[in-house]
């Protein structure tokens, strides 16, 4: 990857975090293996199609009318970045890392709102509909994944197979190649399907990577 990609991501990421004080050490990770960890901002990769998990504040059409979420073609667009973050109520902390079977939220880094599902029907599909929803202060279960690493691995890292089911619906996030062909042309669906299929596979790819903290 290009130093200039990485200096823009790591500058984005210092920016979005100003206001909550001192921001972290970071390092932009350039290599398979990377440890995932709370605080990272990250883009997820869908295995066969090769899109990014995307959002941008446009509503859907139908459904729930909340912030769409589709898979993106560009590599390089700022609006496929995701924050990871942990459950509500619990002690994890930025720099712990995530072992398979913890239930996570992505925050998305632009528009504030959280990755989310319910039984709204998806808009070509009529899958579970997964959109962005809620705000800094305002999430709920709804905003719940639980993390399942594909094979042998005990904890998250970058390029590792994955699938994040949806805990309220069961639904696996999932996409194919069906297309928009309207306000998002070009851009895939993105949905939940309630089986283990070869579309709902995701990878971790570019992005910031913050080091797993030492417990002292």
């Amino acid at each position: 990857m290009a130093i200039g990609f990485f200096s823009l991501a790591l500058f984005l990421f210092l920016g979005l975090d100003l206001h909550q004080g001192s921001p972290p050490s970071a390092s932009a990770a350039s290599s398979e293996g990377v440890e995932i960890t709370y605080g990272t901002v990250l883009k997820l990769m869908h295995e066969k199609t090769k899109f990014r998990l995307h959002s941008h504040d446009v509503p859907y059409g139908s459904g729930s009318g909340q912030q769409s979420v589709t898979g993106y073609p560009n590599v390089d667009d700022a609006n496929s970045y995701w924050i990871v973050r942990p459950e509500l109520g619990t002690s994890a902390k930025q720099g712990d890392p995530i072992k398979s079977g913890t239930i996570i939220r992505l925050q998305h880094m632009g528009t504030r709102k959280w990755l989310h599902s319910h039984l709204h029907a998806s808009p070509i599909s009529g899958n579970l509909e997964v959109s962005c929803f809620g705000d800094d202060s305002n999430s709920d279960t709804g905003d719940y994944w639980k993390l399942v690493i594909e094979g042998s691995g005990k904890t998250w890292k970058q390029g590792q197979r994955i699938r994040l089911q949806h805990v309220d619906t069961g639904g696996y996030l999932h996409s194919h190649n069906k297309k928009y062909s309207r306000t998002a042309g070009g851009q895939q669906e993105v949905c939940g399907v309630r089986e283990k299929r070869a579309d709902n596979v995701w990878l971790a790819a570019e992005g910031v990577y913050l080091p797993v903290t030492e417990t002292k």
